[in-house]
Formats: C-alpha cells, sequence, structure tokens
C-alpha cells in the first residue's frame, strides 16, 4: 500500500516491494543508480540494528533507516524493516525476511538546512551505521555524522531526550521526538502522549512476555492496537505486524506518528524515536487502520 500527498489515500501499489520499480525502490535508487554513492557530492547513511547479512546489533539505537543529502536537499526515510536496505554497491535488494510481516517505510524529503538538525537528533538515536559516506565538502558542517559514520559511537550528548520540528521541502512540519537509553520509559505514554496532549492508539511489535499493558496511568493515555484493517479490506492481528506508529484517539486531534520502538519492558531501555505530524491526509489514512484496540 502507497500513500502520499497526490493521491490522499492509500491505494495498492502495482508492483511488490522487492520490485526495483516501487516506491521504495525508486527512492533509493537515487542512491543505488549512477554511482551516487561513489561520488563526493552527496552524504548518505544507512543504519539498521539489524543490518543485512548481520546478526542483531547491541549497544545502539532500536532504529532504522537512510539518510541521502547534497547542498541542495536530500531525504530521510525511517522504516521498520530488518536487513535493509542492501549496500549501495548491491543494488535495490529487499530481504525475503521482510515479507512475513506488516512494515512501513516513511520518506520525508528536507531543504539542506534542515540536516543539521537531523544529526543532532542522530546524536540521541545512536544508530548503527553499517554503510555510510560524508564527503569532505560536508564534513565541517557535519561533525558528528563524520564521527558516527566512522565508527566512533555516540557523540557525547547532554540530555536524555529532544525533539525538534522539521521542516519538509514542501513545506510540512514534522516533530522529531527522539531518546537516548538514558531516558527509561515508553516513548509513547511517558512523553509523545503527554506533550502532544493527546491519548493515543499504538500499534507496535508485542510478540514477548514483557509486552506493556495500555497505560491510562498518566493525564494522556497510550493504548494498544490489536487488530489491522487496511483497505480491501485487508485484515491481520497487530502481532502479524511488525511496524510501529500511533495516532491520536479523537479525530480532531489529526495526530500520526511513525517510529522506532515497541511497546515493550525491554524497550524502555533503548534509544529510538517518533516524527509525528498533524496533516490530515496521512491522519485520515491511518486512523481507520486500527480496527480494534484494548482500553483502560
Amino acid at each position: 500500500m502507497y500513500l502520499d500527498s497526490s493521491v490522499g489515500t492509500w491505494v495498492m501499489s502495482q508492483f511488490m516491494v522487492n520490485m526495483s520499480e516501487g516506491a521504495v525502490a525508486n527512492t533509493l535508487n537515487q542512491l543505488y543508480k549512477g554511482d551516487t554513492y561513489k561520488s563526493n557530492s552527496s552524504v548518505y547513511a544507512l543504519y539498521n540494528d539489524s543490518p543485512p547479512d548481520t546478526e542483531y546489533i547491541r549497544g545502539h539505537g532500536h532504529t532504522k533507516g537512510v539518510l541521502l543529502f547534497d547542498h541542495i536537499q536530500g531525504f530521510w526515510m525511517s522504516h521498520s524493516i530488518p536487513h535493509f536496505p542492501s549496500a549501495p554497491e548491491k543494488g535495490y535488494l529487499y530481504p525475503v525476511t521482510g515479507i512475513y510481516y506488516g512494515q512501513t517505510a516513511l520518506c520525508v524529503t528536507y531543504n539542506f538546512d534542515q540536516f543539521l538538525h537531523v544529526e543532532q537528533q542522530m546524536t540521541l538515536l545512536n544508530p548503527h551505521f553499517y554503510n555510510c559516506s560524508v564527503p569532505p565538502a560536508f564534513s565541517s558542517r557535519f561533525p558528528l555524522l563524520v564521527e558516527m559514520c566512522g565508527g566512533g559511537g555516540r557523540p557525547p550528548k547532554s540530555g536524555d531526550k529532544g525533539v525538534r520540528p522539521l521542516v519538509s521541502a514542501g513545506g510540512q512540519t514534522f516533530y522529531s521526538f527522539v531518546k537516548s537509553a538514558k531516558f527509561v520509559d515508553d516513548i509513547y505514554v511517558g512523553w509523545v502522549a503527554q506533550v502532544l496532549n493527546s491519548d493515543l492508539l499504538v500499534q507496535s511489535w508485542q510478540r514477548q512476555a514483557k509486552d506493556l499493558p495500555s497505560n491510562c496511568s498518566l493525564p494522556r493515555h497510550a493504548m494498544n492496537v490489536k487488530r489491522i484493517k487496511l483497505p480491501g479490506p485487508v485484515k491481520f492481528t497487530s502481532y502479524e505486524d511488525h511496524s510501529k506508529w500511533c495516532v491520536s484517539l479523537i479525530y480532531e486531534d489529526q495526530l500520526t506518528c511513525l517510529g522506532d520502538l515497541n511497546r515493550q519492558n525491554v524497550q524502555m531501555w533503548r534509544a529510538g524515536g517518533v516524527l509525528c505530524t498533524d496533516d490530515p491526509v496521512i491522519y485520515k489514512a491511518f486512523r481507520p487502520v486500527v480496527d480494534w484496540y484494548i482500553g483502560c
């Protein structure tokens, strides 16, 4: 299923996600094709706590995504797909492990100056960069990316969490909520719901004994989604969906966040984040996807 501002609602793609003609592939082909990754004109970074052809990486944030930008603009794609994407020299390859469960990918285009803010969020997010490049023409503006890309780990950063507005190239404001491992709490009820002042319905990967129940103990609540319904209709349970996102309970708030962390006890100790917006097109697409949730 595909969504952007031009189509306005979910549409079924004519291509499978593992095909090189699809939306995700075409986005990443900006890196893969034309040897962009070999040039010194762009910064790129692939990060995943479960990188391709590698066992699960501990000690970094529970986060997955792609950065690609030049001196004019670029994109930040955040997604939920383990072992993805493939190294640039291999071209677009979608992992077999990514077809069994539901996943999401959110791609936002930003002008160059916004990536200075993204870099700051990355220091809290502490991603595992497994393939990246910061050419000399960018190194003085992005010293922290250089350090993280070089395997130096997470640069020193004060504070345990941070929220920043990011304005897309199209003028839409997104809010990046990022927490480090020092902020030991459920990101949804312990922070995001309270800041946004909205009760949230949360879809996340809950397949372990230490899953967090719906929580109404604070002024604003976080309640677990248990069943998904996509247009068609296509219904499946939340434990068949590896994606992590939430929407405001009431339609008037029109809030949607897509992110990295599950509502599990062990992930309260992990770095991760969500990207939130009050865009009505995104909300009207995601809110009806909630077919059943557990109240408090």
